[in-house]
């Protein structure tokens, strides 16, 4: 094998006859069924090169500027858009590869895997348009394979992007869902403990055989459990509310270990002067330690309330957001809900750097005719790209709103812009601005793929401290008398 450290080391060939080479072009599988004399031409200007496990097809020039006729072995390409390498394309005896007629293609796009030795006859292009004109039939047959090539490789980049983004979204949401399952599962624990604690302050309270007037102000005092305190408390302010309930309870003679759940409540210091004008010594004690035991409770059922809710509306995007369970077809998509559940996804994201993420949505926004899962796939790319184009503290807005027949969703962003030297490319494939490793240069190419797949339109404008990106769906014909 020669060195692989040249660009342009020559593959070798074989010396065999035309009429050898015409015999077997005319049992390929692919080219088989054309004339005779294309074939006759295929065979006096090609190159038969053999090629064996080991081979680096991707340094041999003959490889990248040629048509290859695959006669016999098998290899494979590997492409690599971030998600690890994966084979995306395999050939063996009877398929064609590289440079195609009428193909932009200039470099290629993966690694080149031999596991099968052959050998392959190679045109180069040079002799395309000669080609094009004494061999039609084969030319079609080459351009149509050209279509099915690129289709393949767009699905295949497609699936690529996807996976990236559930990757990423995978991260963050392991974070999400971390939370509350351990804020749910640590006051479960501390609700056994507080039941307990409920349970041993009843039977305490039972033994003090207090008066019907005297249960009834206990009473009173512990259904202000189930409302919070009338506004919502700062850090310090809760922190003297809390002081000072430990400083009444312990000149009352009671435990002021008490103070905190009772500083979450609605209890007020008047409201307790008023019990302790009734109860005295211990059987205030009990009656507050009945109280207090209370209040933990309800407050530790709240917040498992609160975790669990939590976990099931992060579910329940997940869900959404993936389109599970449903098949990919056109059909009336709720454009509020699945922005709603965009935006849920990728908060983890904003919150890491303290991004300020807004949604505003016009009321009644009719729904447009489309692929659920396409537009998820859509909002994620911009709403991920303009996260990472803002700085820390920075700004991303998204709204929605009917024009005419359509709908715009914009996505906008206060970052730096869109570099000059790449504005009128950024919808081009493998064009990113982000360091090495950090992005494929495909979201924005797949954003509009996706786009115009459900026949909308994706227009951006860009500027140092304002990029919006726009994107005009139609309104569902059902929707559209609204």
């Amino acid at each position: 094998m020669s060195d692989s450290s040249n660009p342009n080391v020559s593959l070798p060939t074989l010396k065999v006859g035309v009429r050898e080479l015409v015999e077997r072009l005319a049992v390929h599988r692919m080219l088989g069924a054309a004339p005779r004399a294309e074939l006759e031409w295929l065979a006096a200007h090609g190159e038969l090169r053999p090629f064996k496990p080991g081979d680096q097809m991707a340094q041999y020039a003959e490889i990248r500027q040629s048509l290859g006729i695959v006669l016999s072995g098998h290899f494979a390409i590997f492409v690599d858009h971030g998600a690890g390498p994966h084979k995306v394309m395999e050939w063996s005896g009877g398929d064609v590869t590289g440079l195609l007629p009428y193909s932009r293609m200039s470099k290629p796009i993966g690694d080149v895997v031999i596991d099968e030795a052959g050998d392959m006859l190679t045109v180069s292009r040079d002799y395309f348009p000669e080609m094009i004109r004494q061999c039609p039939a084969i030319t079609t047959l080459l351009v149509h394979l050209m279509v099915d090539r690129a289709r393949h490789f767009r699905s295949s980049e497609l699936q690529d992007e996807k996976m990236l983004s559930l990757g990423k979204l995978a991260a963050g949401l392991a974070h999400e869902l971390n939370n509350p399952a351990s804020a749910a599962a640590r006051s479960a624990k501390l609700l056994a403990e507080g039941l307990a604690e409920a349970e041993a302050a009843a039977q305490a309270l039972g033994a003090a055989r207090l008066s019907e007037t005297e249960l009834a102000a206990i009473d009173k005092a512990r259904r202000a459990c189930v409302t919070a305190p009338p506004s919502a408390l700062a850090p310090l302010e809760r922190a003297d509310r809390e002081e000072a309930f430990a400083e009444w309870l312990e000149a009352h003679g009671a435990d002021s270990n008490a103070a905190a759940s009772l500083a979450e409540t609605a209890v007020t210091l008047q409201g307790l002067d008023t019990l302790a004008a009734m109860l005295d010594g211990q059987t205030l004690n009990t009656a507050l330690r009945w109280v207090a035991a209370g209040c933990t409770t309800r407050a530790l059922a709240s917040e498992v309330e609160r975790a669990a809710t939590r976990i099931h509306t992060l579910v329940g995007a997940i869900k959404r957001f993936a389109y599970m369970d449903r098949v990919q077809v056109p059909e009336p998509i709720d454009l509020e809900q699945g922005l709603s559940d965009s935006v849920t996804m990728l908060l983890h994201k904003a919150r890491r750097k303290s991004v300020s993420l807004n949604l505003q949505l016009e009321p009644e926004l009719p729904r447009v005719r489309a692929i659920g899962g396409d537009l998820n796939q859509i909002w994620t790319n911009l709403l991920d790209n303009a996260l990472d184009a803002v700085p820390e503290l920075g700004h991303v807005s998204v709204s929605a709103a009917r024009h005419m027949n359509s709908v715009i969703v914009r996505v906008i962003d206060d970052g730096t812009g869109i570099a000059p030297e790449i504005r009128d490319r950024m919808f081009d494939p493998f064009v990113t601005s982000k360091p090495v490793g950090q992005g494929t240069g495909l979201g924005l190419d797949i954003a509009r793929q996706l786009v115009r797949r459900n026949d909308g339109d994706i227009e951006v404008e860009s500027r140092p401290g304002r990029t919006e990106f726009r994107v005009t769906l139609p309104v569902a014909s059902d929707d559209g008398a609204r």
